[in-house]
């Protein structure tokens, strides 16, 4: 388990330096340039989850019980990660209504992605991977909402075809991750 917690620390640390540093994120910034930042910061964050991943793989050998959620929470888990993946999509189509409305839906996302999974695993490690990334996610859109408020983003234009494209899109990776491709990534069956 402490290869993840490793793993959480680099990946969420890297991801958090907007959320407690983000005058320092800035000078970086500048003084580096936007590229050599971003590759830097990507670099991190790869090693990190990473690490991250494989020690969550190396806890579900030898797991820690704390309880066993009954059946139903795990059907609830498909329905919830439905709006997860729509705005998970939301994030990157543009004018769309879902991010001219929520503002930052990928941290939505994560959020409703991180707590459908607390409910539906009883793990110790489970609980720690998830609700790690549970609570960043909270911080992470409550300081993205500060930063809204001190400098408010442009009025975000939506298009009815762009909103109606990011649900399509949304569903469809849904299904494709939740009945295909979800057992290849992490090794278990949705309803295993």
């Amino acid at each position: 388990m402490l290869i993840m917690i490793l793993g959480l620390l680099i990946f969420l640390g890297s991801h958090s330096v907007r959320i407690f540093a983000d005058d320092w994120r800035q000078a970086q910034c500048e003084r580096l340039g936007e590229t050599t930042w971003k590759l830097a910061y990507s670099a991190v964050s790869v090693l990190g989850l990473a690490i991250a991943i494989w020690g969550y793989g190396q806890m579900r050998l030898d797991p820690i019980f704390v309880w066993f959620p009954p059946t139903g929470l795990r059907h609830l888990v498909l329905l919830l990660m439905i709006p997860a993946f729509i705005m998970l999509v939301a994030a990157y189509v543009p004018h769309n209504a879902i991010k001219a409305k929520l503002g930052h839906p990928m941290m939505l996302a994560v959020k409703i992605w991180a707590l459908a999974h607390l409910l539906a695993n009883g793990r110790l490690g489970d609980i720690v991977f998830f609700g790690a990334f549970l609570v960043w996610a909270i911080l992470a859109f409550r300081a993205a909402k500060q930063r809204d408020r001190a400098n408010p983003p442009p009025a975000r234009e939506s298009r009815a075809t762009a909103t109606v494209l990011t649900v399509v899109i949304g569903l469809v990776a849904y299904y494709l991750f939740a009945f295909h491709l979800h057992v290849l990534v992490t090794g278990m069956p949705v309803m295993g």
